[in-house]
């Protein structure tokens, strides 16, 4: 089965600034990874990377099999939504703009692409507030409903920067239930976070990184105290049955 995505001793450096280098994997189709680390790692630089927003420098990288990232195959959730919750949008519309990339500049959506997007907010757990403004639901909901947006983009792969971050247990229990779908779905995802939880029940595989790979391998093996404390050396991580608790500061 050809990888979704290989990196072969990747490295990825923003111009004149902090980067990360050494990065081996290959993720497979339905396959969901987990990247761990501490702020300022170099996590969101590899997302980033992947997406080639931020230049390789180093290694190779191959997207379904190809150098170049392939168009349309890759969804993108960011660690923040650049939508203002005031500007008067519904939910249903936000999600629309995941088919622009498909739609091109001249043509108006169809039938097709209003299908895919009610399937996304199905598979997100809200076609019931298609209508809704998106600045009237809670911030769990618009996470999820940015979610789907990147789904409404049809992707074979999907990123998710630190997605987690704030949800209540009803909108993370929801979050949990999309990742296992996909997953069934053969779509491959890759998810910064410091939720062990998370990681434990739907991730195949943890790439540790602190500005370099410092292990990479089934969630069973790499979630250890021993290399937990490894990738984490120096800044006082505490660890707990569900969550890393790590000093915050700027910089992923």
């Amino acid at each position: 089965m050809t990888a979704v995505l290989a990196l072969a001793d990747a490295a990825f450096r923003h111009p004149g600034g902090a980067g990360i280098s050494g990065v081996r994997l290959e993720v497979a189709p339905g396959e969901a990874v987990a990247l761990i680390g501490p702020n300022g790692a170099g996590k969101s630089t590899l997302l980033r990377g992947i997406l080639g927003l931020v230049p390789l420098v180093d290694g190779e990288m191959r997207i379904g099999g190809d150098t170049d990232a392939a168009d349309g195959m890759i969804g993108f959730l960011p660690q923040t939504a650049e939508i203002d919750p005031d500007f008067p949008i519904s939910l249903e519309q936000v999600v629309m703009q995941g088919r622009y990339r498909r739609l091109g500049l001249l043509r108006w959506p169809g039938r097709h692409d209003r299908q895919v997007v009610r399937g996304a907010l199905g598979t997100v757990g809200l076609a019931d507030r298609a209508r809704t403004p998106f600045g009237d639901l809670s911030g769990g909901q618009r996470q999820r409903g940015l979610l789907a947006r990147a789904l409404a983009s049809e992707p074979a792969f999907l990123l998710l920067d630190e997605p987690f971050n704030g949800l209540d247990q009803t909108n993370r229990d929801a979050l949990l239930e999309t990742v296992r779908q996909l997953k069934a779905r053969g779509v491959a995802i890759i998810v910064s976070t410091h939720d062990l939880e998370l990681a434990r029940e739907v991730c195949d595989t943890v790439l540790l990184l602190n500005g370099r790979q410092v292990g990479c391998g089934p969630v069973e093996e790499m979630l250890t105290l021993e290399h937990v404390q490894e990738c984490f050396e120096g800044v006082g991580v505490e660890i707990d049955e569900h969550t890393l608790v790590v000093p915050d500061h700027e910089g992923h």
